[in-house]
Formats: structure tokens, sequence, C-alpha cells
């Protein structure tokens, strides 16, 4: 389990979160959404121990895999090397990788569909081919807790949707804990169980199941412009709910 308990955080006279309280069990996937400078990354990194509290604590597991937002390398590793230092924490002060450490970055890799990386060089990679790195990186770890920081920001369409639909795969099992970060509700509809929603003016933040919580009052409330639910019929035939605000489809004269 991952969370927050009455968590507050100022940065200088400026109160950036306060009494937030949350929690992630195993089994679960939060989506945190908002505008930029509501907070969503500040959470991330009062969760990861990152950022200091003013009050409150943080609830995590000594070791999390983490995405950030970017990653980058001015040293030439491979991408197999950057995801075997996801087994340090394994290894000890001293400790060197050995052959299970890198049998667990493979796997990883492969779990993340990254596998065809896995000699290439990190720092020539794409920002989407680096992400899926990264987070071949926090699987390998081991944890049962995966963080991402805005994951989908870099990646075009249909890298998004190959994403959420990794997203989807790690969550199936039901046996870590995930976070993620986004400024579209269409991936918390896709790829999440429940949402956290960082609302304006001084409101306290909405956590809650997503059929709860990603509806157009709250998201009208949360990004200050009209929204609607559509229905959608999927590949197989299955309908799914869509988030599109009220401007989509609108083209001027």
């Amino acid at each position: 389990m991952i969370g927050l308990e009455d968590a507050t955080v100022r940065f200088g006279s400026r109160t950036i979160i306060e009494g937030l309280s949350f929690s992630v069990p195993v089994g679960r996937t939060l989506a945190v959404l908002g505008p930029n400078g509501r907070g969503k990354t500040t959470t991330l990194k009062a969760m990861l121990g990152f950022q200091q509290l003013d009050a409150g604590r943080r609830v995590a597991p000594d070791i999390v895999g983490y995405v950030p937002q970017t990653g980058t390398s001015n040293q030439r590793y491979r991408a197999l090397d950057v995801v075997v230092m996801g087994r340090a924490a394994h290894l000890g002060i001293f400790g060197q990788p050995g052959p299970e450490d890198f049998r667990v970055a493979r796997s990883a890799l492969d779990r993340a569909g990254a596998a065809r990386f896995t000699d290439h060089y990190f720092d020539r990679l794409s920002g989407g081919e680096r992400q899926l790195v990264l987070l071949a990186r926090a699987i390998a770890t081991g944890s049962q807790v995966l963080v991402l920081d805005e994951p989908a920001a870099a990646l075009d369409l249909h890298n998004q949707e190959r994403l959420l639909a990794l997203l989807n795969t790690l969550r199936q099992p039901r046996d870590k804990a995930i976070v993620f970060t986004t400024h579209d509700p269409n991936h918390a509809l896709s790829s999440a169980d429940d949402a956290l929603l960082m609302m304006p003016g001084g409101q306290p933040p909405l956590f809650g199941p997503v059929a709860e919580t990603i509806t157009p009052e709250h998201l009208e409330n949360l990004y200050g412009v009209p929204m609607r639910v559509v229905e959608l019929a999927g590949p197989s035939g299955e309908t799914h709910r869509a988030v599109l605000p009220a401007f989509a489809g609108i083209r001027a004269a």
C-alpha cells in the first residue's frame, strides 16, 4: 500500500496540499488528475518521500518502483544496464549485479514491451521509448508499488494507447498498487480503479472510484471547461465511456 495521512505541504506562505488523506492498496490503480500547478507532482513526491511534509505522514514500502516524467543521461548506458539499476536495493552498498539480476531486468523489459531496446543506448532512444525502459526499471525493483509521473506526457496517440494497454496488463493480476498522474480523464477511465482530483479554489481534493469522480460535474469544476461524457463502441462491440470538452468538434466558420 502507498498513500498519505493528513498530509500538508507548504512552499513559503503558499499551501500546496493540506490535510490530504488517501491510500492505494495492492490490487488498485489510482489516477491523480488536475491542471498544472494544482499539486499533482507534489503529491507524488510527498508519497515517495522526495518532498518533506509540514504535517501528516506518508505510508509506503521501503522500495517503490518510480517512473519520472523524463529520463536523461549523460552516460552511455544500454537500456539493459538502466533497468538493472532498478535492482540496486537488492545488492547492498558494494554488491554487483549477477545473472539473476540481469534475468529479472530482461524479463522486465519484455513485460514493459521494450525488449527490442535491450542493447540500444538509452540516450539515443526517443522520449516515449525511454519511458518504456524506465517503466521496466520500476518493474525490476520487484516492488508491489509502482508510481508513474505523467507517463503519457511525451507520447503520441498511438503510443498512449500502447501505454494504457500496458498499464491494464500490469493491473490485471491485482498484485500491485499503481499510481499515475495525468491531465487526461480518459486515461483514468481506461486504466484506473480510483481517481484523486486536485480541486481548485481551496476545495478539498476529491478521492473515490472512477465511476463516482470522473463525471462532467466534477471535471467542469476541476478544469473550468464544460465537459461531456459519451459512449463509444470498442473494437469488439463493447461500450466505453469517454470524456470530451464541450469545444471538441467545434470548428470556427
